[in-house]
């Protein structure tokens, strides 16, 4: 299973390196989306982490959502679909590799974003507390969002049908990663933090359950 979540991921990874048209548009819409916010909301240092860990979050999950509905896109426009779940290999091994792949992509744009971000907002981005919840956050995200890319991968207005069917599933992990990164970059005790965290963590565990539970019968429709 190892070694087939190991070939898709450097699937994607070698067809994205040849294009490299989905990381490039990532990388400029997260930027983008930092810098407006930066100088609409002019912030005020007393406000500055409670608004910028939002603005952070938004610019995460739109930069996710644009990757979720490339991640199965390669096999859809050469009709690879059908073959790929014919293939004698596990298909959770399909799941893996692809929210792997997506997860790679993210974390690629969070670096570039986080450094201009910390910039521009004077805020303590690169702490290893804020690292994880970003981590757990995004991954949290990325967890529903490929079993519901998987599922929406041949719908006609599947770019429109996935955020609506994603962005209230995933709704607990959004609003507990705002939070704990909220009281991470003011600098807040572990105590006002571990509230959010803890409901993060138990989010990422019901829907990773979730996925290994269903993402055969999503596949097979």
């Amino acid at each position: 299973m190892l070694r087939v979540i190991g070939a898709l991921l450097w699937k994607d990874l070698l067809s994205e390196l040849r294009g490299r048209a989905l990381l490039a548009a990532l990388v400029v819409f997260a930027l983008l989306t930092v810098v407006v916010f930066n100088y609409a909301l002019d912030l005020e240092r007393t406000v500055r982490a409670s608004v910028g860990a939002g603005v952070l979050w938004v610019t995460i999950v739109f930069a996710a959502t644009l990757a979720l509905n490339r991640v199965f896109a390669a096999e859809r426009e050469h009709a690879l679909h059908e073959g790929l779940l014919l293939a004698p290999v596990e298909r959770l091994a399909i799941y893996f590799g692809k929210l792997l792949s997506g997860l790679l992509f993210v974390l690629l744009v969070e670096a570039v974003v986080l450094p201009v971000f910390a910039l521009l907002y004077d805020l303590p981005v690169a702490q290893p507390l804020n690292l994880a919840v970003l981590l757990l956050g995004t991954l949290g995200y990325l967890l529903p969002g490929t079993l519901l890319a998987a599922l929406a991968a041949h719908a006609r207005a599947r770019e429109v049908l996935l955020p609506v069917l994603l962005f209230p599933v995933a709704m607990p992990v959004i609003l507990s990663a705002v939070r704990a990164s909220q009281e991470v970059l003011a600098g807040s005790a572990w105590v006002r933090v571990a509230p959010a965290f803890n409901l993060l963590v138990a989010s990422d565990i019901i829907f990773l359950a979730l996925a290994v539970l269903l993402f055969d019968q999503v596949v097979a429709e």
